[in-house]
């Protein structure tokens, strides 16, 4: 009798502290726009040269995203917005500064900006805003949200995982928080980016997992 009231108690243990961690978590989702992941993208269009493992990355992050919201994580979307002539950028000399006027991408209110049908955002879910630079928190509100809402476990994906999500990973690892990478709901240019980032990258700001493995949690 006693063992299956051990048992019990640590089986509500468990559940308990699965609560507790999930309400202190985020799904963060980086870039899911139209610009990287519609067929009409200017930067799916432009750059991304395997599109088998883009369109595996969409998949995923759908998948991603259902689980989250169906338990209790904090769901957080950190798009690019930039006003018409992209003052936010002005004088851009190197970099993406330089690259994204050139580009066009990412103008407000219009297609590229807009998010991918399938995993916009719903209510309640957070919409990060001033966002100018790589990381997710370049200028935005992304910090102060996830601060005053106790979030301390970061679960990212998106694009570009070699540009955006690295430099999302590597500022969310320095200022404290618990970082994670789904690896396979995200994507970069080609595969050798990507293998790359994986196997010499990632372990120095955060740990990585599947989205197998993210849905068992």
């Amino acid at each position: 009798m006693m063992k299956i009231i051990i048992l019990i108690l640590l089986i509500i243990n468990t559940n308990l502290m699965n609560s507790q961690t999930k309400e202190k978590s985020a799904l963060v989702l980086i870039e899911t726009q139209n610009e990287w992941m519609h067929p009409e993208g200017k930067l799916r269009k432009n750059l991304v040269k395997d599109d088998k493992m883009m369109l595996s990355s969409i998949a995923n992050i759908e998948k991603a995203l259902q689980y989250a919201r169906e338990n209790d994580f904090s769901v957080i979307h950190v798009g690019l917005r930039f006003e018409k002539g992209y003052p936010e950028l002005a004088n851009g000399k190197s970099g993406l500064r330089k690259a994204i006027p050139i580009a066009g991408t990412f103008p407000i209110d219009e297609f590229g900006s807009q998010f991918y049908e399938t995993v916009k955002p719903i209510e309640k879910e957070f919409i990060a805003t001033g966002r100018v630079g790589a990381s997710g928190f370049a200028g935005s509100n992304l910090d102060a949200y996830l601060r005053n809402n106790k979030i301390e476990n970061l679960y990212l994906i998106g694009y570009a995982t070699h540009v955006c999500v690295e430099s999302t990973m590597r500022e969310a690892h320095d200022i404290g928080y618990n970082t994670y990478i789904i690896s396979d709901a995200s994507s970069a240019f080609n595969k050798e980016q990507q293998n790359y980032f994986l196997k010499e990258i990632v372990h120095h700001f955060a740990d990585q997992l599947t989205t197998e493995e993210f849905v068992k949690k």
